[in-house]
């Protein structure tokens, strides 16, 4: 793949825990692209699905999926990754054209294939962190694909566990310049300490001028939604668990953290982007769903969240 530095190391593939659920939101992906009224287009989601033993049986069009868009798993759940690939697009597009941004960091990268999808300005470097297994099997299937990013590209494989900064720096990431951060469907699976150690991270690393968006999940208590239809068909079709693999520590408090020290932070539910674009989940019974939120936070002097959508109170 020409403008991709060469992998950084540390493993970890697909196939198992965290890691499929990488594949879960490929396949939701790849079904947002074939809907006729699709918020986003990912082209090469279907191939990670295809291209994976454990996910080559699933769907990656609703008339492939038992139910279709009834389906909890296949049609709400699939809504709501397609919606969360849109939103999150158009922050990172947004924080690069309106304000010069031309540094990005994927936290938690997984299949993520935005440094090959979106229009970025041609002096834009986009640094994706995630397990060397994880980017090794993305490598693998865009190579076949002979995919080309849209600006220069460097995966770092490691451990967000691990030293992660210093492998971003070791790369030519500039702390004196700013950053547009994301954090996508991440900080469920971190313990408190973890999140609160990758927060004051990016702090650290931003200079005025960065932005961020992140996701999390407000629930005091994850199992009371066990029995909800969006685990139930995920534990019963496709064997995940979610819940056992999310951190059930309490989760830390970190929008005010990251005022304390100076960033501007709104709050929003998932439900607020489904009524803006007319498309997604909309709030039901036994929710899964009803404790997420999405979190664009950014330094002065510029401003990279959307005002078009008020924030909630949390």
């Amino acid at each position: 793949m020409a403008g991709t530095v060469p992998l950084v190391t540390s493993t970890d593939g697909v196939e198992g825990g965290v890691g499929l659920t990488a594949l879960l939101v490929a396949a939701a992906r790849a079904i947002e692209t074939h809907r006729p009224d699709s918020l986003a287009q990912d082209i090469y989601a279907e191939h990670f699905v295809r291209a994976a033993q454990a996910s080559a049986h699933w769907p990656v069009r609703l008339d492939q999926a038992p139910g279709g868009d009834t389906s909890p798993l296949w049609g709400r759940f699939a809504r709501y990754f397609g919606l969360r690939t849109r939103v999150l697009d158009d922050f990172l597009l947004r924080s690069v054209q309106s304000t010069g941004i031309r540094q990005v960091v994927l936290l938690g990268a997984g299949l993520d294939t935005r440094a090959f999808r979106l229009d970025w300005p041609v002096d834009c470097v986009i640094f994706e962190i995630d397990r060397e297994g994880v980017l090794a099997f993305k490598h693998e299937v865009l190579d076949t694909l002979s995919a080309e990013p849209r600006a220069r590209r460097v995966p770092i494989g490691t451990d967000l566990r691990a030293d992660w900064a210093g492998a971003l720096t070791a790369t030519g990431f500039d702390a004196t310049a700013p950053t547009a951060w994301l954090v996508e469907g991440l900080l469920f699976y971190l313990p408190h300490a973890a999140e609160t150690a990758l927060i004051d991270t990016v702090d650290r690393l931003s200079a005025p001028g960065s932005a961020l968006a992140y996701e999390v999940k407000l629930e005091r208590d994850l199992m009371a939604y066990r029995d909800s239809p969006l685990y139930t068909s995920t534990r019963r079709q496709l064997g995940i668990d979610l819940l056992d693999l999310f951190s059930r520590e309490p989760r830390p408090d970190s929008v005010a953290r990251l005022t304390d020290r100076g960033w501007t932070a709104s709050v929003h539910t998932p439900f607020d982007f489904t009524h803006r674009h007319g498309r997604g989940p909309l709030p039901e019974e036994n929710d899964a769903l009803a404790g997420n939120r999405w979190v664009f936070a950014d330094t002065y002097p510029v401003s990279c969240m959307d005002p078009a959508v008020p924030p909630v109170r949390v």
